[in-house]
């Protein structure tokens, strides 16, 4: 399943109306996108996997190794910018 249409920009406002929405379906609590979602306690360190997986499904996006650290999950801003980096390397990866 994928979130994003693929003939719309990906762009950071885009990308956290989507994970904010995401997330609004999976815990039933709304939150801000730069609210701590560890720190508030509105979710786990158990869910960030669930995270990771929404993410790399979502965006056709792999985050491995130094990008699966929780502060790229912490927020909803750090998860719009880690899939902005993530896809920008991926399609700088592509065209080369």
């Amino acid at each position: 399943m994928t979130d994003h249409a693929d003939n719309t920009p990906l762009t950071a406002e885009t990308l956290q109306k989507e994970i904010l929405g995401f997330l609004t379906e999976r815990i039933k609590t709304e939150v801000q996108p730069d609210q701590d979602l560890f720190a508030s306690g509105v979710v786990s360190s158990m869910f960030a996997m669930q995270l990771v997986v929404h993410l790399e499904d979502a965006y056709d996006i792999a985050i491995v190794g130094g990008d699966l650290k929780l502060d790229n999950f912490r927020t909803v801003v750090s998860m719009a910018d880690l899939v902005l980096r993530l896809k920008g390397d991926t399609e700088a990866a592509g065209n080369a």
